[in-house]
């Protein structure tokens, strides 16, 4: 060992004098502990085994700690970031993705959720009463986005789509690009469903969401915010009345509202991305089939994991006044 030459251990890099002085002292150290009593020799050797191994373990401590971050930290932190109404943190981390993946696409997906997630708070479209009732739905308002915020929605996914497309040329089953395509569509639909309300294209996006979806989850069960887009396109077209269902089945559109909820939910306790996302829907329906219980304490969940983001504390106030006025009308 002593006699080792540069390169026979990956971590001796350059014998310098120090290190020729070092050995010289070690090899020292072990010759003297040679001529120790069989106990004292044992004790010794014990000692110092035990001080490589505190060594080594400190040295595997540094390199875990000096590790670059992946690309997933950083989508985890972009999307955490986003819920919690931090835009500027989670454009940021999602930049940061793309430098540490260039070919991947799901950072600029990242990044389009991000501004669309801002329009959404910027506009308080995402609210209980446009979700609970046809009524409301119906009656929703359509909205203008911030241009320079089209601008980044509509540049992201083009770039995401451009990559995910790419990498579906060299590998059909890639699981990445199935996922980003699922969600690109699925934003796509989501922007012309809750911003522009031209449902109909906005369930063709959908339609094209849930394809890639199914592909994806026939190969990666466990992939479950691919959950979000078929969920949510079995759920927007099972609450349509029968003649549209129909209507819209022949064009080869699935409706269920019952196993979208359920594929929801799905996201929203298993999903990477988008479970805080999907969760805000399921509590929605808790409240719109008058399960106030279930609802509050998803969005107690929300408001503990996110507690910059008013919307929570909002839809929480607004539970509470009518369970308040309920108990005043005797019920």
């Amino acid at each position: 060992m002593l006699g080792a030459s540069v390169g026979t251990y990956p971590f001796v890099h350059r014998q310098t004098r120090f290190d020729l002085l070092a050995c010289r002292y070690l090899k020292d150290f072990l010759e003297s502990i040679l001529e120790l009593r069989n106990c004292a020799k044992t004790l010794a050797l014990s000692i110092l085994a035990l001080l490589a191994l505190v060594s080594g373990a400190s040295g595997q401590v540094q390199n875990a700690a000096s590790k670059p971050p992946s690309v997933e930290d950083k989508l985890a932190q972009s999307y955490r970031a986003m819920y919690d109404l931090k835009f500027q943190d989670a454009f940021k981390a999602a930049d940061e993705a793309k430098a540490v993946a260039q070919d991947d696409p799901l950072p600029y997906v990242a990044q389009a959720w991000v501004a669309f997630f801002r329009e959404l708070d910027r506009l308080h479209a995402l609210r209980s009463e446009v979700f609970t009732t046809d009524d409301g739905f119906n009656a929703r308002d359509s909205y203008a986005w911030e241009p320079e915020s089209k601008k980044t929605f509509d540049a992201a996914l083009d770039r995401a789509e451009k990559l995910a497309q790419d990498r579906l040329s060299h590998n059909p089953n890639d699981a990445r690009a199935l996922l980003a395509l699922s969600l690109i569509y699925g934003l796509r639909g989501d922007d012309m469903g809750i911003f522009t309300k031209k449902d109909l294209k906005a369930l063709s996006f959908i339609k094209s969401a849930t394809n890639y979806s199914e592909k994806l989850l026939a190969l990666s069960p466990d992939s479950y915010d691919a959950y979000v887009a078929t969920g949510m396109g079995k759920y927007i077209i099972g609450r349509k009345s029968a003649p549209v269902r129909w209507v819209l089945r022949m064009g080869g559109y699935k409706g269920d509202e019952q196993e979208g909820m359920k594929e929801l939910a799905l996201a929203a306790d298993h999903a990477r991305y988008l479970a805080p996302f999907a969760r805000i829907l399921v509590a929605f329906e808790d409240v719109r089939r008058n399960n106030p219980a279930e609802a509050r304490r998803k969005l107690e969940d929300l408001h503990q994991q996110f507690p910059n983001n008013h919307l929570f504390l909002e839809e929480l106030n607004k539970l509470n006044r009518t369970s308040a006025q309920l108990i005043r009308q005797g019920h």
